[in-house]
């Protein structure tokens, strides 16, 4: 039933490969869990009570309340199916709400900082500096650079179509020192591996791993910044900060991040009080009135 599930995801739905892989650690986290407490149980006998214990459990191991929602998420997807089928009655994850947890703010790098990473050398694997750029130019996300293909790149336009969530394609431009380094590497990259289709291969000349990537990116900017937070999701976040502090609108950011709604872009939108301040100088008709006017009249 679950492969059911996911072969409807990816048809029906259009599910990003990401997403697929996700949900399949799910539900088979789900599934060891019910069989340690529970024994082996059939779906049309899950109650929510399973899946509270379930919830219970995750938090107690420490897991995020962001990866929990996400796993609650699949299972009100899956049980859905399953009514949709008629296998149930009733949905038992109808009945578990999401936890409710507030993000903390996520500091981007700076400027200042992706220029002293643009300089730094790491002559033992040329990749990692094609994988930081690649992530800071175009805000992709740890899994579309993964899963970017040879065919996604077009050199004579100076651009890449990234495949996002729900497989929808965009289109996003590159710099031309970007481009010239995809080229170069490609170069390199057919040589040992002809039969090569991503745009950056393993060692082995298959899918790069997302655990690599992340470790990349950590190592790397480990060498310019004492930020805690040292992520691909945080250059896609410095991303989307620079675009925006820069003037562009945030309609173009929301299609060059791949979002689906406005909404999901406005959480880059809030610009420090010193770039506001900037903005406000710049733009705003009364901003460099002192508060009093000299040519008013004083009464004696």
């Amino acid at each position: 039933m679950v492969s059911h599930f996911l072969q409807y995801l990816s048809s029906e739905k259009r599910y990003s490969a990401h997403t697929l892989r996700s949900y399949s650690q799910d539900l088979k986290d789900f599934e060891t869990f019910l069989l340690k407490t529970e024994g082996d149980t059939a779906w049309q006998d899950i109650s929510p009570r399973m899946i509270k214990n379930f919830v219970y459990s995750l938090g107690e191991a420490g897991v995020s309340k962001r990866t929990i929602n996400r796993k609650i998420s699949c299972l009100r997807s899956f049980f859905k199916y399953l009514l949709k089928l008629g296998e149930i009655q009733n949905s038992p994850a109808e009945a578990v709400s999401t936890l409710k947890f507030y993000p903390t703010r996520q500091i981007p790098f700076s400027e200042d900082e992706m220029d002293a990473a643009a300089n730094v050398s790491i002559p033992d694997d040329p990749r990692k500096k094609l994988i930081i750029e690649l992530l800071y130019q175009t805000g992709m996300r740890k899994a579309e650079l993964c899963d970017l293909t040879i065919e996604q790149f077009d050199a004579t336009a100076g651009q890449l179509r990234i495949r996002g969530k729900g497989n929808k394609d965009r289109i996003v431009p590159i710099s031309a020192a970007l481009r010239d380094s995809i080229t170069h590497h490609m170069q390199s990259q057919t040589a040992e591996f002809p039969d090569a289709i991503h745009l950056i291969c393993n060692k082995k000349g298959g899918r790069l791993n997302e655990k690599f990537v992340y470790s990349t990116v950590n190592g790397y900017l480990s060498n310019v910044t004492s930020k805690t937070k040292k992520s691909p999701h945080m250059l896609r976040h410095t991303f989307a900060t620079h675009l925006l502090n820069n003037g562009a609108e945030i309609t173009t950011v929301k299609d060059l991040m791949g979002h689906s709604s406005l909404a999901s872009t406005q959480v880059y939108t809030h610009a420090n009080i010193e770039q506001l301040k900037k903005v406000f100088a710049a733009a705003h008709p009364r901003a460099n009135q002192s508060g009093t006017r000299e040519d008013e009249e004083t009464e004696s």
